[in-house]
């Protein structure tokens, strides 16, 4: 089966290609559209079709519209019918169910010699649970999908077994976890469905002093089910302004309902496990990209593994559908070993595209040296390598890359991207050598999905990589997987004692994630980076700024 899905309906459009089981290719559009979700309109930044992101997939499997089996299309209008009992004042629901009505035509147009009769829809859960639990590298698992909503709900719990999903328990709307945290990222000042993961940073900063008054308020049912709709936040906080400070109540609200968030997904965890009686839990969904809940769930639900889907939020949901719908025709999936599922330029490719700009370049034999050098003598760098990430985490494709022994680089960083202070950057260790330093949290963690805590006799000497409660979102990073970073890592590690260096994502601030070369030049004469990194090549800051105005 060639099976294409897609995701367009509420936010981070997205497509994936599934081919005899395999995934192919996984692109967000925005990092084609060059649009970062949440930026504009609600109607226009929800619905818009992945055309860019399809064709994308669809060149990376050497296909074309007309080769494809099925669409996917990770959203079933059918189940949104009368959808005005849902209790929400959401008043773009009847054109959400009309949109997704009419995706097949939409898609057909947008996508020549593509059959509308081929797209099929698949409940907006049911892909979230799939593009956790196929992807996962078990056969058998529990899953639970928790995010701010689908066509009628907010949750789904359950277990795949070969394939095939068994639902023990889902939550309806309006009762919303991943609502009560959008509507409480909107009164912190930030951008609602996009700036969730600032709260979460902010969270560290805040003691949780309102919990007791929020557990009434958000809690499990003991059926895998939950109550949740927003509160009046104004109770504890008067709203913020984006311009206002991020500390004293606001952080204190954060913190409190970070720790709630926390307590019912593991008592939801709790239940699962023991209804199941399985041993291994996939998770996905927009709140399965807290990195801190998942540590806990980890720590505390009683599975013995727990796998995060590395775009978890509705960006998977393309990957999802294509997998379900892959299962339910019989094809044998294979399980996700690597988030670089978007698309790449050949080093000659790339070398082209520096000569039609005119950028000076340099091809060393020994890259990995030149960039451990870089980095040891307190160098920013722009690193760019092979296809780019699906997800919204920089995994060593896409990133910034620093020195991770100088505590001002985490305030170098953030000006460099122009965001907020608060914001921590993550470390990026060689997987052999992550657990003399981190703790708490599963190993390898190559998807930077959980944190771990920093062992107190390295905090001193990583204080870039470490947040201000102690912890750390690390990637690990093996030598099979990414030698050269690896091999960077190493070198680095030689020169300076240390196998860390500090990671964050190759954009600035309200722009996607770099994807293409042309992208990271633009970014690169445009921020105080030292050297870029792409591919094989080099380019120095002082290189291209040769009369001296860098």
């Amino acid at each position: 089966m060639r099976v294409l899905g897609v995701n367009a309906v509420f936010h981070d459009s997205s497509a994936a290609l599934v081919v005899d089981g395999r995934i192919v290719a996984a692109v967000e559009e925005e990092r084609i559209s060059r649009r970062k979700h949440g930026k504009r309109p609600v109607p226009f930044s929800a619905w818009e079709l992945p055309v860019g992101a399809a064709r994308a997939c669809l060149d990376a499997g050497g296909l074309s519209p007309a080769d494809l089996d099925a669409v996917a299309y990770g959203f079933d209008p059918a189940l949104t019918k009368d959808a005005a009992d849902l209790g929400l004042d959401d008043p773009w629901d009847h054109l959400r169910r009309t949109y997704a009505e009419h995706a097949p035509q939409f898609l057909a147009s947008a996508l020549p010699g593509l059959d509308a009769r081929r797209v099929r829809f698949v409940p907006h859960h049911v892909a979230h649970a799939a593009s956790a639990a196929l992807a996962a590298p078990w056969r058998t698992c529990a899953v639970m999908v928790l995010d701010g909503r689908g066509e009628r709900g907010s949750a789904l719990l359950g277990r795949y077994r070969d394939g095939r999903l068994v639902v023990e328990a889902t939550q309806d709307l309006p009762h919303s976890l991943g609502l009560v945290y959008e509507s409480l990222t909107e009164h912190l000042g930030f951008l609602r469905s996009s700036d969730e993961y600032k709260v979460m940073a902010l969270a560290s900063y805040g003691t949780p002093r309102f919990l007791d008054d929020l557990r009434p308020l958000l809690a499990a049912t003991g059926d895998g089910g939950f109550t949740a709709v927003p509160p009046a936040w104004e109770r504890w906080a008067p709203p913020r302004a984006p311009q206002d400070g991020w500390g004293g109540a606001h952080a204190d609200l954060a913190a409190s309902v970070q720790a709630r968030l926390e307590e019912v997904l593991v008592e939801l965890a709790r239940w699962l496990r023991e209804r199941t009686g399985e041993t291994r839990l996939a998770m996905a969904g927009g709140i399965a990209l807290n990195c801190v809940a998942n540590s806990r769930v980890w720590r505390e639900a009683g599975f013995d593994d727990v796998w995060v889907q590395p775009a978890a939020g509705d960006a998977g949901t393309a990957l999802g559908a294509a997998l379900q719908l892959a299962a339910d025709e019989g094809d044998m999936l294979r399980p996700m070993t690597d988030a670089a599922l978007g698309r790449a330029w050949s080093d000659d490719e790339v070398a082209a595209e520096l000569r039609r700009a005119h950028v000076p370049f340099r091809t060393p034999t020994d890259l990995a040296s030149v960039v451990a050098a870089a980095l040891a003598r307190d160098e920013v760098v722009a690193w760019f390598e092979g296809r780019s990430e699906f997800g919204p985490r920089a995994l060593g494709r896409r990133s910034l890359l620093a020195h991770p022994g100088f505590a001002e680089n985490l305030e170098r960083l953030n000006d460099v991207k122009g965001r907020e202070q608060f914001r921590p950057v993550a470390p990026m260790v060689l997987a052999d050598r992550a657990a003399e330093i981190f703790s708490g949290g599963p190993l390898p963690s190559p998807y930077m999905l959980f944190v771990h805590h920093v062992d107190p006799a390295w905090r001193d000497r990583i204080p870039a990589a470490v947040h201000v409660d102690g912890t750390a979102r690390i990637q690990t990073v093996d030598d099979a997987a990414q030698p050269v970073l690896a091999r960077v890592l190493r070198r680095f590690a030689d020169l300076t004692g240390l196998p860390v260096v500090v990671n964050t994502s190759l954009n600035t601030a309200g722009r996607p994630m770099v994807d293409s070369p042309h992208d990271a030049l633009e970014l690169f004469g445009s921020s105080p980076v030292d050297l870029l990194v792409l591919g094989a090549h080099v380019v120095t800051r002082a290189a291209l700024f040769q009369d001296g105005d860098a």
